[in-house]
C-alpha cells in the first residue's frame, strides 16, 4: 500500500498536472513535506492570485491545473477568483487543507465547517472525503469532471492528517471529453443556413477553448457570412483582421439588436444569448428571426431567450456542421475600414497607447487584458489574430489578469505574454509581480494609470449620477511597488517617450512594467 500522498503525487504525474499553483499553511504541509523535482510548485503571495495563475496556466495549456490552498480562510480570499474561473469555463482542480480529523468535533482553530459547501455554486463538483484512503480518488474524480465540457473549477477538501495514511494507488484511466451534437439538429441547422439570404455567426470563448477556430473561419468563409465576437469573450472569437469580422457585440440588448436585427438567421457559437450588462429592450427577441446555438454548455442553452439549441462540442459540430453545408452564391460582405491611426496628444490617449503597442509586440505574443474602461480602444487598435492570444476574464470580477498572466506564461514558455491592466486592476493582485520576478517570465505589463476608475465614471455618465465617492485613486506609483517586488519599471508621460519604453519591456528576460498616464476622459462604454 501506498501512502495518500504517495498515491497522490502518482495521480498528478498521470493527469499531466506537475504544475501546481499553492500558498502553503500548516494544514498542507503534509502534502509538501519532500516535495519532488518533477513537480513544479509555483508560489503565489495571495489565494486570489493563485487561483487566477492556475485558470491562465489552465485555460492557455488546455489541461486541468491543480491549486492548493490554505484552509477555509484561503478559499475565501480566493472565492472571487473562484467566480471568474467558473465563468471562464477554467478546469481547475482547487484543494484546501482541513484540520485533522480526530480535532473536527471540537470545533479547532482553522477548521472548516461544511467544508464541500464552501465554494457552491461555482464549482462543478465538491467533497470532503470520507476516509483518508479516498483523497486520491476524490481527486481524479474532481480532475475528470473540471475537464468534462463545459469546464470548470472542481473542490477537494483535505484533512491535514490524511497524506500519511494508507491508500491504494489508482489506475491509470483516459475519459473522453466531447460529445457529439444530435445528428438531425445539425442537418435543420445546415438546411437552414443554405436557404437564409443574409446569415450572420455570433463566436464566442469556447470556439479557441476547444481549438476550433479554424472550423469557425472555414464556417464563415463557406457561408461567406460575417462574424461578431460575442459581448464580453474572453478569449479570441474570430480573427480581427479577417475580411469577415464585423467587431464586438456590445453588451447592451439595444446594440444587439441593432447589429443583428438586418439579418434573417442567426448562428450563435460557443456562447450565450445573450450576455447583457446594462438594461434594455432587445427587440431581436420578437422579431421572429431564426436563431441556432451550438455550445456544450446546457446551462447557456436552457437560458437562451429564443433559437434552437443544440448541445454538443464545437470541434465535433463545426466539422460536422461543415461537411453538410453547399457552397454558396452570396456575395460577401464588405470588410470594415480600418481605423485611422490615433495622433500623438498628451495627456496620451488609450488609443495611441494600443496603436504603438500593436506595431511593436512581436510575432507570437499573447495579451492579457483587464483595463475595461479601455477596452474599446484596446479592440478598435490592437486586433487579436491569433488564436490562442488573448485572453481575459468573463466574470467582470477584478483581480484576476495579472496573476493569470503569469500562469499563461509559465504554460506558453518562449512566447511572450503582454498584460494590458487598468491602474484599479492593478491594485488588486499586484503580488503576482513577485511570482513573475521569480521565475524571470518574459511577461510585460502595460499599467493604463488614468487616476481612478474609469469604468465606473462611465457608468455614472450612463445612470446619471453624481459625487460618488470612490472612484478617484490618487498618489499611486506602480514602478515603485514593481521595484518592491524585484520587477524594474519606466512610467511614461510623455507619448514621445511611449515607443522607447514599451520596447525596451517588449525585449526584457524576465518582467518588467511601463506605467503610462493616460487621458482621464470619461469613455463611452455602450
Amino acid at each position: 500500500m501506498a501512502t495518500v500522498r504517495q498515491a497522490t503525487m502518482a495521480l498528478l504525474r498521470d493527469c499531466g498536472m506537475t504544475t501546481v499553483f499553492g500558498n502553503p499553511g500548516s494544514t498542507e504541509l503534509g502534502f509538501l513535506d519532500r516535495w519532488p523535482n518533477d513537480v513544479r510548485y509555483v508560489l503565489g503571495l495571495q489565494e486570489a492570485s493563485v487561483v487566477a495563475m492556475a485558470d491562465g496556466f489552465a485555460r492557455a495549456s488546455g489541461r486541468a491545473a491543480l491549486c492548493n490552498l490554505h484552509s477555509a480562510a484561503g478559499l475565501g480570499h480566493a472565492l472571487g477568483n473562484v467566480f471568474t474561473a467558473h465563468r471562464n469555463q477554467a478546469p481547475l482542480v482547487i484543494t484546501a487543507g482541513q484540520q485533522a480529523r480526530s480535532l473536527l468535533p471540537l470545533n479547532p482553530f482553522l477548521g472548516a465547517s461544511e467544508a464541500a459547501s464552501f465554494p457552491k455554486p461555482y464549482v462543478k463538483w465538491s467533497c470532503e472525503p470520507a476516509r483518508a484512503a479516498d483523497v486520491p480518488a476524490a481527486l481524479a474524480h474532481a480532475a475528470h469532471i473540471a475537464l468534462q465540457r463545459p469546464c470548470g473549477p472542481c473542490f477537494v477538501s483535505i484533512p491535514s492528517d490524511d497524506w500519511g495514511a494508507e491508500a491504494a494507488p489508482l489506475p491509470l484511466r483516459r475519459v473522453s471529453r466531447d460529445m457529439a451534437p444530435d445528428p438531425e439538429a445539425l442537418a435543420d441547422c445546415a438546411a437552414a443556413l443554405a436557404a437564409a439570404r443574409n446569415p450572420v455567426l455570433v463566436i464566442g470563448p469556447e470556439v479557441d477553448a476547444e481549438a476550433a477556430g479554424e472550423a469557425a473561419v472555414a464556417l464563415a468563409e463557406r457561408l461567406r457570412a460575417p462574424a461578431w465576437a460575442s459581448p464580453f469573450s474572453s478569449r479570441l472569437s474570430f480573427p480581427e483582421t479577417h475580411p469577415l469580422f464585423a467587431g464586438h457585440l456590445a453588451a447592451a440588448p439595444p446594440a444587439v439588436s441593432a447589429a443583428l436585427s438586418a439579418h434573417d438567421l442567426v448562428l450563435v457559437l460557443g456562447a450565450p444569448v445573450f450576455t447583457f450588462h446594462v438594461a434594455g429592450d432587445c427587440p431581436l427577441f420578437r422579431a421572429g428571426i431564426l436563431l441556432f446555438q451550438l455550445t456544450p454548455d446546457g446551462e447557456a442553452l436552457a437560458a437562451a431567450a429564443i433559437g434552437t439549441g443544440l448541445q454538443g462540442s464545437l470541434r465535433l459540430g463545426l466539422a460536422a456542421l461543415l461537411a453538410l453545408l453547399p457552397q454558396t452564391e452570396r456575395a460577401a460582405p464588405p470588410a470594415r475600414a480600418r481605423p485611422t491611426p490615433p495622433p500623438p496628444a498628451s495627456p496620451i490617449s488609450a488609443e495611441y497607447l494600443f496603436h504603438r503597442l500593436a506595431g511593436l509586440l512581436p510575432a507570437g505574443a499573447i495579451i492579457v487584458e483587464e483595463a475595461p474602461s479601455h477596452r474599446p480602444a484596446m479592440q478598435t487598435h490592437l486586433p487579436i489574430r491569433d488564436w490562442g492570444g488573448f485572453f481575459t476574464m468573463a466574470s467582470g470580477g477584478l483581480g484576476y489578469s495579472l496573476p493569470a498572466a503569469v500562469g499563461v506564461a509559465l504554460a506558453r514558455p518562449g512566447r511572450r505574454v503582454v498584460a494590458v491592466i487598468g491602474d484599479g486592476s492593478m491594485m488588486y493582485s499586484i503580488q503576482a509581480l513577485w511570482t513573475a520576478a521569480q521565475h524571470v517570465l518574459p511577461l510585460t505589463v502595460v499599467v493604463l494609470n488614468n487616476g481612478g476608475y474609469g469604468a465606473m465614471r462611465s457608468f455614472g455618465r450612463v445612470l446619471g449620477t453624481e459625487g460618488v465617492p470612490g472612484i478617484e485613486l490618487p498618489g499611486l506609483d506602480f514602478v515603485a511597488l514593481a521595484q518592491g517586488m524585484g520587477c524594474p519599471g519606466l512610467r511614461v508621460t510623455e507619448p514621445a517617450a511611449l515607443a522607447e519604453a514599451l520596447a525596451a519591456a517588449l525585449r526584457s528576460d524576465g518582467p518588467m512594467l511601463v506605467e503610462v498616464a493616460v487621458d482621464a476622459a470619461i469613455p463611452t462604454l455602450y
